[in-house]
Parts: C-alpha cells; structure tokens; sequence
C-alpha cells in the first residue's frame, strides 16, 4: 500500500493545475519516493482542466485523472477519490494554488508521527489570510460561530474547521459512511470519523492568482443544511422531536394569551405588555412540558428539587435564542442580501437547535 493519497478536487483551473501538480510531485518525489499518487478528480470543467492535467501523466507516472460527467461538488469529488485511492493517508488540498503546497511536507511530518488527522490552519501560530476584505473575515469567522454553536463537540476541536487543506489516517474512516455536502469535507471527517488525536499547521492562506473564485451564496446554505444534518444524526431523534412538539404547543399558547391580552374584544391591553406576558405564559408551558415529558428522565430523582433553578436557565436560554435569532435574520439579509422568508425559517431552525442543545448540556444535564 503507497504512504499517501492526495485528491486535488477542480472545476475550471485550467490556468492553475500543470503548476499544482509539478510543486505537488517535487516535493514529495523528495519525502516519499514512488510511495505516494496524486488524484485530481475534476467535476467535467468547460475549461477542461482534466485534459490538461492528463497531459502530465507521461511525465508524472504516479497521476491519475477522473472526469466526473454527472456528480457535482467539491466535498463528494474529495470522498470519490479517496474511495479510488490506495494510501495509508488521505489527503485533499485545492486545485487553485491558495493552499501552499510547501505545508504538505509539514502536515506529512505530523501524520507521520501518529497522529490521526493533520490540519492545515489560518488561525494558529503560523496561520494567516492575505489580503481579505473585512466583509470577507466578518463571514469566515461567522461561519465558524454558526457551527460552534450547532456543532460544538465537532467545530471546536479545530481552530479552522472551515479548511479544506488536511490529511486523515485511512483507518480512522469509513468512506461509505460520508455524505458531504458543498465545500466542507472536513466537518463530515470529524463528525463520522475515528478521530482521536488532531494536530494542526499554520498555514497563510494565498490570494488567488489565476482563475475565479467558487465560494458563492449557495455554499452558505449548503454549508447550513450541512451544520444541521450533522447535528441531527447525532442526537437523540426522539427527544428532539419531542422537544419540537413541545415547542409547537407553545406557539399555540403564546397566540392564544396574545388574543386575550391585546385583542380589543377581550381585555384590550398595550401590544408590547401583551406579548411579554405571552411569550412567559408560552415558555413557562414549553418547560413545564419538557420537564414532564422530553427531558423527564433527567429531571427526576435529586434533580427535581431544581424545579426553580431549571425553570431560571430555560427562560435565559430561551431569551437569548431570541436575540441569536435576530441576528442570523439580519446576517443573511443584510449582509448575504438574502430573502427574508427563507432567511427567517433558517434563523428558527437554529435557535430551535440552540435552545435544544443549551438546555440539554445546561438546564437538564445527565
């Protein structure tokens, strides 16, 4: 079995590959010696970037090309490769000469020295971005924030959980277990992977040269359904659903005490008192319900005489699920320029999964 196996996933860089691939083979010709292949998987590119990376097959023996002519995507073109590739270590680095290939010795060394995976990372000792805007920094940084607060056990065991630049050790996975989505394989590795010791190398990430850059709204949302995919898969189903059907009553409860409160038929009071007193009445009843029935299991025993103490983090975390919802509506509408109704159904189904996660890790703890 070769040492390495090293997927270059492309989509139109025609202008950055034959220099990829010649500063990738140098290298490691000089680390590992016929013990190693390179793997560009390319998603059928107009500019055809798979044919000009097969021009260097004769002169690169340890090269393969695949043309993919169906599947699309960065992450799966990564999973496809491996699943082609014959190395003990897998792993990825992009087609478009922002990821120094140089850092490939140094991720080397660490695998080398038994760690499960290596990665490359903007945010240690080392690390850094070019020339990026501040809107750009503002994104990248918000990404990771999203995910530590969805995905917490697995965003927070990396500084840069959004790289795309890392080796993992084959045995660490199973490749028929992964269902990437978008740009982010590294967030389905450490999710589903084996992974017990990470290293990471500091790496300054390169403006890009030649070619266009791929990152688009899309990637955005793909990286959400992501987020939440991942989480789902790893809780408790039933207990999120009953969490959920928990939270439905409470939006009945809410409309309903708002209706009493504030309607003029009824006792007429001022909207913002009205909807105060709703939205208590409403978390009240969601506690009261979970207490019973979602999270009844770890509320009883020594736990039930923190009825009150339980009932305090609730409402806090509840509150501040509401300005974390705020937020997110006015990151992706002002700043993505998004649609505000699919932009507020995302903003719920985070705080939902915020709400439920806090509570779970805070308020019912077992």
């Amino acid at each position: 079995m070769l040492s390495l196996s090293l997927v270059i996933p492309t989509f139109n860089e025609a202008e950055n590959i034959q220099p990829l691939l010649l500063q990738l083979s140098s290298l490691l010709d000089h680390a590992l010696p016929d013990r190693y292949e390179l793997i560009v998987v390319d998603d059928d590119s107009p500019d055809h970037t798979w044919a000009l990376a097969a021009e260097l097959q004769p002169k690169l023996p340890m090269l393969t090309v695949l043309r993919r002519q169906s599947d699309r995507g960065l992450a799966t073109a990564v999973v496809y490769g491996w699943q082609q590739a014959q190395g003990e270590i897998l792993g990825v680095i992009d087609g478009d000469l922002q990821h120094p290939p140089e850092t490939l010795l140094a991720l080397l060394e660490t695998m080398q020295a038994g760690t499960d995976l290596a990665v490359a990372s903007r945010n240690v000792t080392g690390g850094g971005v070019s020339d990026w805007s501040l809107w750009r920094r503002f994104g990248s940084r918000g990404a990771q924030l999203l995910g530590l607060l969805v995905l917490p056990e697995v965003l927070g065991r990396v500084s840069d959980p959004m790289s795309g630049y890392f080796m993992v050790r084959r045995s660490a996975l199973d490749l028929n277990r992964l269902q990437p989505r978008g740009y982010k394989i590294l967030l389905e590795v450490i999710a589903k992977g084996r992974i017990r010791h990470i290293q990471e190398v500091g790496f300054v990430f390169r403006e890009r040269s030649q070619g266009e850059s791929k990152v688009t709204s899309r990637e955005y949302w793909d990286y959400l359904r992501h987020l939440l995919q991942l989480r789902l898969q790893r809780w408790e189903s039933s207990r999120f659903l009953k969490f959920i059907g928990v939270g439905a009553t409470g939006v009945i409860v809410d409309s309903l005490v708002l209706y009493l409160l504030h309607d003029s038929s009824q006792l007429g009071l001022p909207l913002l008192l009205s909807k105060f007193i709703a939205a208590e009445v409403a978390i009240f009843n969601n506690f009261m319900l979970n207490d019973a029935w979602t999270f009844r299991d770890l509320a009883k025993g020594s736990q039930k005489r923190y009825w009150s103490r339980r009932f305090l983090k609730f409402n806090l975390i509840c509150s501040l699920g509401i300005f974390l919802n705020l937020l997110i509506l006015s990151l992706l509408v002002e700043g993505l320029k998004l649609h505000y109704l699919p932009s507020n159904w995302v903003a719920i189904a985070v705080v939902t999964l915020w709400n439920f996660w806090l509570n779970r890790k805070l308020t019912w703890v077992g």
